[in-house]
Formats: C-alpha cells, sequence, structure tokens
C-alpha cells in the first residue's frame, strides 16, 4: 500500500456555518470548511489533515488526504467540507476503493462500494465491512469508535424488505463475526439516504477501545424487536474516545424515537423537539456515567442535521434555534433517516478538554 506523509502548515483561519472566526479552531479535530476556502485554509492550518468528506463537489486535491464526496445537498448557505485534523504526523494508505489515514491513536477510513446488478445490499455491504475491517486490523486500529454509512433509495422496497433493513443484515453479519464482545463493542453509527451515488462506509477506529454508550430514552438499536427487520441496526447511541487529550462525545444519528417507537410522524416540529431531547438526556446520560462535561463551556461541539423534505427547513430551523442545545456549528443536509416515517436527523461531535 502506499504510505505518504502529510506536510506541516500554520493556522490562520477556519469557517464555520458561513461566518470567519478567529484563528484557533472552534472544534479541535474536526472542522466545517467553506469549499471555495480549503486551498487557502489547508496551506496556513498546523494541524495534519486526516480526511475531507464534501457534501456535492469534489474536495480540492491539494489536500493530500483520503477524501469522498457525497450526494447530500447543502440546504443553508455556502458549501462546506468536513475536515478530519491530527496534531500528530499522519501516513496515508490507499488500495483500490479503500483509503485510510493514520496516526498513533487512531484511522480514517473509507470504502466506496458501487452496486452491482444482481448482487443483493446485504451482500455487498457485509463484503465491504469484511473487507474494512480486515484493512483496519491489519493496519493495527481494531476498535471501531465511530461508524457512517450513506446510500441511496434507502427506504425503498427490495425484494420484500426496505434496502436500509437489508443494508442491516449485511452489516450486522459482518460485524457480529469480526467483534469480540458484540454487540457491547459496537460504535456510534449513522445511516442515511443520499440523493444517489454507491455504498459509502466511513470508520473511525482507534488503538486502544473506546467507550459506547445507550440513551436512558431509548431502547438499543440492537436490541430492537424483529418487527424493524430480521437483523437489528448494529451501532451504539454514542462512543467517547480520547483524542489530542480531549474526551471526543460522538454522537450517533438521532431522531423522534422514544423507546423503539417513532413518534410525532409527518409533524417536523414535534419531531424536531423530540430529537433535541433525546440529544438532551444523552448529554447529561454521558456526563454522569463518564464525570466528563459534555454540556458546560469548555465544550466544543460541531452537529450536521440531515432533512428529509427541504421544505420542512425553515420550521426545522427555527425550532433548533428554540432549543438550549446548539446551533453555532451546524450542517443542514438534504438527506433521508434510515425510517420513512422521520423527517429529521441529528449527529453531533461535542469536545471537551
Amino acid at each position: 500500500m502506499k504510505k505518504v506523509h502529510v506536510g506541516h502548515r500554520q493556522t490562520q483561519r477556519i469557517v464555520l456555518s458561513g461566518r470567519r472566526i478567529p484563528t484557533a479552531p472552534a472544534c479541535p479535530g474536526f472542522a466545517y470548511v467553506e469549499t471555495a476556502q480549503l486551498d487557502s485554509w489547508h496551506a496556513t492550518h498546523d494541524r495534519h489533515p486526516l480526511a475531507v468528506i464534501s457534501f456535492g463537489g469534489a474536495a480540492s486535491s491539494a489536500v493530500d488526504c483520503p477524501s469522498i464526496s457525497l450526494h447530500l445537498p447543502h440546504l443553508i448557505g455556502p458549501a462546506q467540507v468536513e475536515v478530519w485534523t491530527s496534531t500528530q504526523p499522519v501516513c496515508t494508505f490507499r488500495k483500490d476503493q479503500f483509503s485510510a489515514a493514520v496516526n498513533d491513536e487512531v484511522a480514517a477510513a473509507f470504502l466506496t462500494v458501487e452496486e452491482e446488478p444482481g448482487t443483493s445490499l446485504e451482500r455487498t455491504t457485509y463484503a465491504a465491512y469484511h473487507r474494512l475491517l480486515g484493512e483496519l486490523r491489519e493496519l493495527g486500529y481494531p476498535h471501531l469508535w465511530r461508524a457512517w454509512n450513506y446510500f441511496p433509495h434507502i427506504n425503498e422496497i427490495d425484494n420484500g424488505l426496505e434496502r436500509y433493513q437489508r443494508f442491516c443484515i449485511g452489516r450486522h453479519q459482518a460485524l457480529a463475526e469480526a467483534l469480540p464482545d458484540f454487540p457491547d463493542s459496537l460504535p456510534a453509527g449513522t445511516a442515511v439516504g443520499t440523493v444517489s451515488g454507491p455504498l459509502h462506509i466511513l470508520i473511525l477506529a482507534g488503538i486502544r477501545q473506546a467507550t459506547h454508550l445507550g440513551n436512558p430514552r431509548q431502547v438499543n438499536a440492537y436490541d430492537y424487536p424483529q418487527t424493524y427487520g430480521p437483523r437489528s441496526p448494529s451501532f451504539a447511541r454514542a462512543t467517547i474516545g480520547r483524542l489530542d487529550g480531549d474526551a471526543h462525545l460522538f454522537v450517533a444519528g438521532t431522531a423522534s424515537i422514544v423507546g423503539h417507537d417513532s413518534r410525532h410522524p409527518r409533524l417536523p416540529e414535534e419531531q424536531t423537539r423530540e430529537t433535541a431531547e433525546n440529544l438532551r438526556v444523552l448529554l447529561n446520560h454521558a456526563n454522569s456515567m463518564t464525570g466528563t462535561d459534555f454540556i458546560g463551556s469548555h465544550t466544543s461541539a460541531c452537529y450536521k442535521v440531515y432533512v428529509r423534505h427541504p421544505d420542512h427547513l425553515h420550521v426545522i430551523h427555527r425550532t433548533l434555534r428554540d432549543t438550549s442545545l446548539f446551533l453555532d456549528r451546524v450542517l443542514f443536509l438534504q438527506g433521508d433517516p434510515c425510517r420513512r416515517e422521520l423527517l429529521v436527523e441529528i449527529e453531533g461531535l461535542i469536545i471537551s478538554d
């Protein structure tokens, strides 16, 4: 595999939510940068890039690290990319459709797979996860911290099952085979439907175990009854890991689900409030379980809000503005939550120093 060291830079500014802010990264290790500013950001930045994720056009080739483009249109403000960074030197590896960037603590790994006619989504997903987990073990990063999954037509019916349910079958099989202490070792996860494109899987993995959490208001996703599909979704509600000395709380895709039931069908405002309440309870639970403050003034946070119908954006944005959780560093993207009745889904990263 090709090995590349990424150079050292000096920070000048980062652009978050369409506004320029002072030099210090508002979200250590992760930042939202205007697409048009990425080259200049990279040329003056003192952290090493691990990965670049764009939500439309391709990211600049000047940033030498793994990158992907997801068909998740921006709904507010100028186009931005998500940049994962490291204070440590980084090595990159590329082989076929697999790519990864690693430092001494974590690996950011991507795999892009085109679906082939005649091959089921569960088989495609199983093969993709089987390969990803094998590559990560070979590199020395066996512990999963966070997983993101993106593919089109997530709620369409395919031979009697939703495509998301078929995806869950393949993911469950691969993870159950590979992970010790399954399902307790499952990381925080997101699965969102894109407008188009292949299956994209992104994984953040570490050399050490992270701490995985549930949400007191929700049944663990991996304990859902079979009414939601032959295999339950394989993810935790949140994961806590340490990077660069700070505690990172990775919040899984969170929606208007209480227990295991979807709440407030066809009501975007009520779904948004229920989702915000789930997030509030999760943050308090993380505080009580770890003794780390993920709510106070010594934290920084960034969120992505996936909106099924763009005409719901105004009410979702207004409702979130009325909550006490956040709105400063957030991307609003058009994407389909995993259940067809869900209209909004929110994921996040909260860092406590």
